[in-house]
């Protein structure tokens, strides 16, 4: 566990430390937000590369406060918190790659994401599939709490449904992370995100229904 924080902590402040060296060699002119077709609508300072560092921060402050309240949560044993930290180590990843990504683009001053031969749109994509496939692996061990897992009206009724919901939500979280990865390879352009939403949305609403059905069932 102490090397699972340690490295949680790296990957929390490392945006903010790459960033602190780059912005030296970043144009005083960047691109600070594109629209749904990829073109740069808005420009700012490159001092505003230092925003995703501290969202990242955010996020990661977020998820620790988490760990903590569904560890308490659960009466003995530590999986929560573990689980937790993993599902947390996965998305700061995730913004790290991002934040490089963010930076790549301000160093060259990308006008039009399209014509970039690396294509964030399907970075994304891959990315949130690999999170959505490590989450769907741990999910099984999460004992029942108001923070983190499948949690519906339905699925928080018992243990014993509980179980069950964690079961299949960690099955359907793999099986959507494959798509959605399979969608990052397969798809460019902001056509990507579109697959990546419908995927997560259908994912959700089996989710939810399946919730249900086990509820009553029991």
């Amino acid at each position: 566990m102490k090397n699972r924080k340690t490295l949680y902590f790296i990957l929390m402040f490392l945006p903010l430390l790459i960033t602190a060296v780059a912005v030296g060699f970043l144009p005083d002119r960047i691109p600070a937000h594109y629209g749904f077709g990829g073109q740069a609508d808005r420009w700012g300072s490159k001092y505003e590369s230092f925003l995703f560092p501290a969202v990242t921060i955010g996020m990661g402050l977020f998820m620790l406060a988490m760990a903590r309240i569904a560890s308490r949560q659960e009466l003995g044993g530590r999986n929560n918190e573990k689980v937790c930290m993993t599902a947390g180590i996965v998305l700061l990843t995730w913004f790290n790659v991002m934040n490089c990504c963010t930076l790549y683009t301000s160093f060259t001053q990308a006008e039009d994401l399209n014509a970039l031969s690396l294509d964030i749109s399907q970075i994304e994509c891959i990315l949130l599939g690999i999170l959505m496939i490590v989450l769907g692996n741990v999910m099984p061990k999460l004992k029942r709490n108001s923070v983190i897992g499948l949690r519906t009206p339905w699925s928080m009724e018992n243990d014993d449904v509980w179980r069950k919901c964690q079961r299949f939500g960690g099955i359907s979280f793999i099986v959507a992370g494959i798509l959605c990865a399979a969608a990052g390879f397969a798809v460019r352009g902001v056509g990507c995100l579109f697959w990546m939403l419908g995927i997560i949305l259908a994912d959700t609403a089996i989710c939810v229904y399946y919730s249900y059905r086990a509820a009553r069932k029991a």
